[in-house]
Formats: structure tokens, sequence, C-alpha cells
């Protein structure tokens, strides 16, 4: 049996003990990866939040057509997406540099005295949602492109393309003064 099964098997036997073996085996990685969508700490500690009781509500129509760490990341991406368009001018608006910046001077997870850090994070914050998405999911979580696939609903070639384009723009804005 499968980690995957078990928890959901667990969570079909005991509720409590299966959603407590779910985050103690998913939490710290779709936190991690929410909070590079979001980047505030207690805005991603919402969405987090927000995402697992969805995912604890719809375990009955989990198909198990894929691992149920790429369903959870499906119900993330599509709770930081709502997340961000509530917030669209917050987060991504281009006309504010100092905006962006204080946005992540208000994270933790930052060292503030790598100025590189700060800029390659402004970057990602730039790029339009899904390309973010499909960023932070093959960067830093090191997901292959059929797992976003899955996750994303788009094909691998798109996936692929999509990833290369952010790549470039967020090169280009590293390499601005």
């Amino acid at each position: 049996m499968t980690n995957d099964e078990k928890i959901y098997s667990t969570c079909q036997s005991d509720k409590e003990e299966g959603f407590r073996l779910l985050l103690g085996t998913y939490q710290r990685q779709i936190y991690g990866f929410i909070r590079r969508m979001v980047v505030v700490h207690e805005d991603a500690e919402d969405v987090t939040q927000e995402t697992f009781l969805r995912v604890f509500r719809g375990l009955g129509q989990y198909r198990r057509e894929s691992g149920l760490g790429t369903w959870i990341y499906q119900i993330a991406t599509h709770e930081c997406l709502r997340f961000l368009g509530k917030r669209k001018s917050q987060f991504l608006s281009s006309d504010s540099d100092s905006h962006l910046t204080d946005s992540l001077m208000a994270s933790d997870y930052i060292d503030y005295d790598d100025q590189l850090a700060i800029r390659f994070q402004e970057a990602i914050l730039r790029l339009p949602d899904k390309q973010r998405v499909i960023f932070n999911l093959r960067y830093y979580d090191e997901l292959d492109y059929q797992e976003i696939s899955r996750i994303t609903d788009t094909n691998v070639a798109a996936l692929k393309a999509d990833y290369h384009y952010a790549k470039e723009k967020v090169k280009n804005y590293m390499m601005e003064e």
C-alpha cells in the first residue's frame, strides 16, 4: 500500500486520524508552494487552510486518477489563483516597484541582505499567474512536466513553452538595472 493509499483509506475509516496523516504528509510542501505564490505568511496560512478544508471536504470526489499530491496541488493552485484574482492589483502591479518590494519585505523567508534573492522574487511576482504557477512548480517543487500537466490541466508542449517564457522573463528582469 502506498502512502497515498494509506492516507485515503485512513480518511475513509477515521476522518480525524486521516486528516492528521494528510496534513503531516503534504502540509509543508503545499504551504511552501502557496507561500511562493502569495508571498505574505498570513495570506499563505489562510490559503493553505482553505486548500486543506477543500481537500478534506472533497475527498469523496477524489477519483484517484492521479496521485493524491497532484490532486492537492490542483486544489492549492485553484485557491492561489482565486486569492490572487482578488488581490491582483496588490501583488502584480507593474506600476509600482516599491509595492512589490513592500510585499516581499512583509515576508520572512527571504534574506534581505541578499539583493539578488529579492530581485529574483520580484521577477517571479511579475510573471502572469499561469506562468508563475508553472515556474514555481518546476523550479522550486521540481515537478516533472507530466505532473504539472495534470495539476494545471495544460498539455506538456504548452507547459514547456510557458516555462521557457517565464525563465526568459525572469532572466531579463534580473539583467535590468
